[in-house]
């Protein structure tokens, strides 16, 4: 399927949805999603630091004084008593070599006990996806009853290394005896070992860059550059929206130490005319490649947290669980020519799995690593051959109805923290539903390695912004 590009900027003109503010009664829960004999796990709430663009406001922040505002946030806004949390546990990417257990260090940082056990996971775009799962996991065997998930990510300050030569080099003369030892290394130095090691930007197992894919993919499933464009355009101009409107409560202030000002709003929210965004040149495959800088995500800095428990837990605790969480799952693919297209896959088995039809879902929240990627994904899930094929189901799953996807915005505007987007993209889920008077959201989102996530949150009937 192709996207007729005059048709999207249609939808688009019509601003972030029609659906009005809670204005009735929630629908009772939705019983066939709980499985049978599994607990009801609530998500309580969730919230984030304000994205900024890297070198902007958390230019000088150490990620784990990032991930301490988020737990501090998450405290204040819950009134959450810090003992009575079980576990800690954060997603990241990139980490800092000084803070390699990022989530026990911040949760040091924001008062928790010494005896609160806290661990970080990575899973590349959807580590917070996996800090959050994994929680559900740890509640519904029985293990804890209260736990965080979150994430973060600092590109401001990415860990840069000497080259290998050199490192070994730095290494034998920290074990040099003698200085006739030291010199003879010293003349081992040639000026290439000086070229220094940033952290890796392209695929491991393939050497492409997560761009070059992108545009691959886009290609490949015929998306046009004015798509692309048009689609990033609507994540902008939802973002925009919903902050001018107060919609995005999971956004909590922030003040930077040694800052002038406090952070109260993502900084990456820009809306360009099409004339603009036309101006600019492709960014990996030059000189005919679609993808640009403006329909794609931006490096990012950012903290995310939220409290999971049972929903028996909630009610002893006087708290309101926005939603609960109903299934998710896990899926990989081949990271070569189908490195992004982990959205499609994770909907289709979820779907299946649920037995949940399109119609069934009042909100889509689908991670927007670039415009291109997740359009392509729309039309691997419309694709009677790609589900046949790839998918291996009878038939497609059909068209994903675009009026209820990212209305809020989503990473091509707000920002993508690696390991924070997670938890951004479940709170937006659970405070969409509420907003529109909702039921049920499915979350997607990709990953590097050729990975991605699919995940049912439902609306608690008690569930309020």
């Amino acid at each position: 399927m192709m996207i007729n590009g005059a048709k999207w900027a249609a939808k688009y003109a019509r601003g972030i949805h029609s659906a009005a503010p809670l204005a009735s009664p929630p629908r009772g829960a939705n019983k066939g999603l709980l499985k049978p004999g599994g607990k009801n796990i609530v998500l309580v709430d969730a919230v984030r630091t304000p994205f900024c663009m890297s070198g902007t406001e958390y230019a000088r922040q150490m990620p784990h004084d990032l991930a301490r505002y988020a737990l501090l946030g998450l405290i204040d806004r819950t009134n959450l008593p810090r003992d009575i949390v079980d576990y800690i546990i954060m997603g990241t990417v990139i980490q800092e070599v000084k803070t390699s257990n990022v989530a026990r260090e911040a949760a040091l940082g924001a008062g928790f006990s010494d005896k609160t056990p806290a661990s970080t996971v990575t899973m590349a775009c959807i580590s917070s996806n996996q800090a959050i799962t994994s929680c559900v996991g740890l509640i519904a065997s029985g293990v804890y009853d209260v736990c965080i998930a979150g994430g973060v990510e600092t590109m401001s300050d990415v860990p840069i290394r000497h080259s290998r030569k050199m490192r070994q080099l730095m290494l034998q003369a920290n074990k040099a005896k003698t200085m006739g030892q030291r010199l003879g290394l010293l003349s081992q130095i040639r000026l290439g070992h000086l070229v220094p090691e940033l952290p890796g930007i392209a695929e491991f197992s393939t050497g492409e860059v997560m761009g070059h894919s992108a545009d691959r993919l886009a290609a490949a499933f015929n998306v046009s550059r004015q798509e692309q464009d048009d689609f990033a355009r609507r994540s902008h101009s939802g973002a925009q929206k919903a902050t001018e409107q107060g919609l995005l409560r999971d956004v909590i202030p922030v003040k930077p130490p040694g800052g002038k000002k406090i952070v109260k709003a993502d900084n990456g929210i820009r809306v360009s005319t099409p004339e603009q965004m036309a101006k600019l040149k492709p960014a990996f495959v030059k000189p005919h490649g679609s993808v640009t800088a403006a329909n794609a995500s931006f490096l990012t800095d950012g903290a995310s947290a939220c409290l999971i428990t049972t929903e028996e837990k909630a009610k002893e605790m006087g708290w309101k669980p926005k939603a609960y969480i109903r299934d998710f799952l896990y899926v990989s693919q081949d990271p070569k020519d189908e490195l992004l297209l982990g959205p499609a896959y994770a909907i289709a088995k979820l779907m299946d799995r649920t037995g949940l039809g399109i119609n069934d879902v009042d909100v889509w929240e689908i991670h927007e690593a670039f415009a291109g990627q997740v359009l392509a994904n729309l039309n691997a899930l419309n694709s009677d051959y790609f589900c046949k094929n790839h998918i291996k189901r009878s038939d497609k799953i059909g068209a994903l109805p675009v009026d209820k996807l990212n209305n809020w915005g989503g990473s091509l505007s707000i920002g993508h923290p690696f390991g924070a987007t997670g938890v951004r993209l479940t709170a937006h889920s659970a405070n969409r539903l509420i907003h529109e008077d909702k039921q049920v959201a499915v979350i997607a989102a990709c990953a590097a390695g050729g990975q991605g996530v699919g995940m049912v949150i439902e609306r608690h009937p008690e569930g309020k912004l």
